[in-house]
C-alpha cells in the first residue's frame, strides 16, 4: 500500500523550521512555483533530511518534479556555493565598475523602431498588484503605438506571455541559491548568454528595463551595441528591503553601486514622481534625463460597465453600500488604519451595521495582523478578507464596490513619500468614489472634493469621517466617480504615459 503524500509549500517548511517542529516519518509533496530558481534548495532539503522526514519531492506549477536529493548531494552544493561566492561576488564588482568606466555614444532613436523589453525581478508565484499593471500596461502600450516590442521575462507575465513576440528565460540557479541574493547577482551571467544569443533575430534600436535587484543586464547591452537605455525606476530597493521588510540586505553596498550604475548609464530614466526624481538628483544623476512620469490605467480594462454584482453575491455584499481596498497588505498601506476606522464607524453608529461592507482584496505582510484584528473587533461578518486575486480579476472585485480607497501612510524614516499608486489610477477608471490621503503626489493626481475626498494620513477619525460622508451621500458619491474617470482618461492612460517615454527617447537621443 502506497502511503499518502502531505501536500506543503515552501513556506509551511520555514514556518516549521522557525518553530523548531519536525516532519517525521511523513512523505511530503512541496509545491513551489520555479523548481530551478528555487532558493535555498539544498539547505531547506538539508532540515527536511535532519526532521525525519521519509520522502518528498519538489514539484512546479507545471506539474514538474525533482526528488529528495542525497545528503552527499546536499553538502557538496553547499560547500561549492561557500567556496564560489567569493569568487563570484568580486567578478560581478569588477564588472560594475567596468561598466561605469563605459560610455559608448548610442545610435539615435528612430520612430517606431522595435524594441527590447526586459522584466528581471526573482518575484516567483506573484502575478498580481502594481507591478505586474505596469509591466502590462507599457508593453500593450508600446505595441498599440505600432512599435514591436520583443518581451525577455524572468517569469510569466498574465496578459503577455501567450504572444510570440515573448520569450521566458527563468532562472537556472544552481551556483549561489544557498547564499542570500546571489541568485539574482549570477543571473546576470544567464540573460547575457540569452540576450546575445537572439540579439541579431530581433536587432532592437532601444531597450526597456524595468530595474530589479542586482541586475545590470540592460547596461550591458547599452554599451555592448550601442543602443538607448530607458531605466524605469521605482525606488531604491536596498532601502525598501532595509525598511520594509526590517532587514538589510547581504550585499547592500554592491546592490546600491549596481542599481547607481543602472541610473547613470541608462539615457532616460523614467521616475513616477518629484520626490524619486529628486532623490536621484541629490545621488548625481543628470536631471535633463529624467522624465516624471506617473502610473497609469487600461480605461478599458478598468472600466463603470465592469459587472462585479457575481462577487457581491459571492461575499454576501448585494444592497450593502461597499468600500473597498485592494493591495498587497503592505506597511504603507495602512490597511490597518481602514479596519480602525471601520470599527470606529459602527461603534459610533450601530444603525450603519448590516447596511455597509468593508471589501479587503489583497493579501500581504500585514494581512494575518488585519485579519486578527477583524475577529478581535467582530467585525468577521462586516469585513471581507479575499486573499490576493488575478490581476486580470481585478476590475471585477473593484466593481462590486460603492466606495474605494487607499490610505496610504508615510514613510517610517520620514523621508518624502515616493510612490504613484497604481491602485488610485484603477479607482479613477472604475468610475468609483475614492477616499485617499493627502500625501506626497497624491493630492495632485486627486482634487479634494472635485474627484477623490482627502484626508491626513494615519487619522482614523478622518478617515471614519470621510467614508461616513459618502455612505450617506449616493450623489456625492457618483458625482465624485465621474469626474475621476474623465480625468484619468483625460491624462493617465498606459498610452498616453508611454507617449511621454518615447518622446523623452526622441529628445535625449537627438
Amino acid at each position: 500500500m502506497t502511503a499518502s503524500k502531505t501536500i506543503i509549500s515552501k513556506s509551511d517548511i520555514t514556518s516549521r523550521l522557525l518553530k523548531k517542529k519536525l516532519f517525521p516519518q511523513q512523505n511530503l509533496t512541496i509545491q513551489c512555483h520555479h523548481i530551478s530558481g528555487l532558493l535555498f534548495r539544498d539547505l531547506l532539503d538539508l532540515y527536511l533530511t535532519f526532521s525525519g522526514a521519509k520522502q518528498w519531492e519538489w514539484i512546479n506549477s507545471k506539474g514538474h518534479s525533482q526528488p529528495r536529493q542525497s545528503l552527499t548531494q546536499i553538502l557538496f552544493n553547499l560547500f561549492r556555493d561557500l567556496q564560489s561566492w567569493p569568487v563570484s561576488y568580486l567578478k560581478k564588482a569588477r564588472e560594475t565598475e567596468k561598466l561605469f568606466k563605459s560610455n559608448k555614444i548610442c545610435q539615435n532613436f528612430k520612430e517606431q523602431s522595435p524594441g527590447l523589453y526586459l522584466r528581471t525581478d526573482h518575484w516567483f508565484g506573484t502575478t498580481s498588484g502594481g507591478a505586474f499593471a505596469h509591466l502590462m500596461g507599457v508593453i500593450r502600450a508600446f505595441r498599440s503605438l505600432k512599435y514591436q516590442i520583443q518581451v525577455v521575462s524572468s517569469g510569466p507575465i498574465p496578459g503577455i506571455d501567450g504572444d510570440e513576440d515573448f520569450y521566458l528565460c527563468e532562472p537556472a540557479i544552481k551556483s549561489g541559491r544557498n547564499i542570500p541574493n546571489m541568485a539574482e547577482l549570477n543571473y546576470n551571467d544567464q540573460l547575457k548568454l540569452f540576450l546575445e544569443k537572439n540579439w541579431p533575430q530581433w536587432n532592437p534600436s532601444f531597450i526597456y528595463q524595468r530595474y530589479s535587484l542586482l541586475n545590470y543586464a540592460g547596461v550591458y547591452l547599452r554599451q555592448k551595441y550601442g543602443v538607448p537605455l530607458i531605466c524605469e525606476y521605482n525606488g531604491s530597493l536596498p532601502w525598501k528591503i532595509r525598511h520594509w521588510q526590517g532587514r538589510p540586505l547581504l550585499h547592500e553596498k554592491l546592490a546600491l553601486r549596481i542599481e547607481l550604475l543602472n541610473m547613470h548609464a541608462a539615457d532616460v530614466v523614467v521616475v513616477v514622481s518629484q520626490a524619486l526624481a529628486e532623490e536621484l538628483i541629490k545621488r548625481g544623476i543628470s536631471p535633463e534625463k529624467i522624465l516624471i512620469n506617473p502610473n497609469g490605467v487600461d480605461t478599458e480594462m478598468y472600466s463603470p460597465d465592469v459587472d462585479g454584482s457575481e462577487i457581491r453575491k459571492k461575499y454576501r455584499l448585494t444592497g450593502k453600500t461597499v468600500i473597498g481596498f485592494i493591495g498587497s497588505f503592505a506597511e504603507y498601506h495602512g490597511v490597518e488604519i481602514l479596519v480602525e476606522a471601520f470599527r470606529k464607524l459602527f461603534k459610533e453608529f450601530p444603525e450603519y451595521k448590516g447596511q455597509a461592507g468593508l471589501l479587503l482584496i489583497g493579501d500581504g505582510a500585514a494581512f494575518e495582523t488585519v485579519k486578527k484584528n477583524i475577529n478581535e473587533y467582530d467585525l468577521s461578518d462586516d469585513c471581507i478578507l479575499t486573499g490576493s486575486v488575478p490581476q486580470m480579476e481585478g476590475p471585477v472585485y473593484l466593481s462590486a464596490c460603492d466606495i474605494l480607497t487607499s490610505p496610504f501612510l508615510p514613510n517610517s524614516d520620514g523621508t518624502p513619500f515616493f510612490g504613484s499608486p497604481i491602485k488610485l489610477f484603477e479607482y479613477m477608471a472604475m468610475g468609483k468614489a475614492i477616499v485617499s490621503t493627502d500625501l506626497g503626489q497624491i493630492p495632485d493626481i486627486l482634487k479634494h472634493e472635485q474627484t477623490g475626498w482627502l484626508v491626513k494620513p494615519g487619522d482614523i477619525e478622518a478617515l471614519k469621517n470621510a467614508i461616513k460622508i459618502l455612505v450617506d451621500d449616493k450623489n456625492q458619491r457618483e458625482r465624485l466617480g465621474k469626474a475621476a474617470r474623465k480625468e484619468a482618461i483625460a491624462k493617465y492612460t498606459w498610452k498616453q504615459h508611454t507617449m511621454k517615454i518615447i518622446d523623452k527617447l526622441g529628445e535625449v537621443s537627438g
